[in-house]
């Protein structure tokens, strides 16, 4: 028995500096999915625990970071097609909206995210490892398509994000 719980001390030990090393990564991926039903709060909780479910079964057959893209991207598209059963409120005003007229970057910022946040679920995927400068090679093997499909995907989709952005 003590050695069982050593092996989960270890495990937990070595867990908890995973998570640790990428939070970053988790809170940005959870942060493009959060709706007004899913927050980010809830959508990273619900992150972190699939990915501890999911920890001791991580073979080590591809990156660590290519891992935790797949089970985060996965369980905020799962969490938002949960919540599509649920009525939307619309709030009139909202604070988040409005671009500190003093930092033009977190206006920008907050404009590509906005625009971000209208795309498919696929194409915020793809956009969002772009983003993180990951190749199309890991983006590929994270969303599970051909690298010449993320080549196009993301082709497509940074037109789409023009065109919407000279359209707002």
């Amino acid at each position: 028995m003590l050695e069982k719980t050593s092996s989960m001390e270890n495990l937990e030990q070595e867990f908890v500096s995973v998570i640790r090393e990428y939070e970053r990564i988790i809170y940005k991926v959870c942060y493009l999915y959060t709706t007004p039903h899913a927050t980010l709060n809830d959508l990273y909780q619900e992150a972190v625990i699939n990915l501890w479910k999911a920890f001791p079964k991580f073979r080590g057959e591809c990156k660590i970071s290519t891992w935790i893209y797949r089970i985060v991207l996965n369980t905020c598209i799962s969490f938002i097609r949960k919540e599509k059963n649920i009525p939307e409120f619309v709030t009139l005003t909202c604070e988040a909206d409005r671009a500190d007229e003093a930092d033009a970057t977190q206006a920008m910022l907050r404009k590509l995210y906005r625009l971000i946040n209208r795309l498919g679920q696929l194409e915020k995927s793809i956009i969002l490892l772009y983003l993180e400068e990951k190749s199309y090679e890991e983006i590929a093997e994270i969303t599970g398509l051909t690298v010449t499909n993320v080549a196009t995907k993301l082709s497509r989709t940074k037109e789409k994000l023009r065109k919407m952005n000279v359209e707002d």
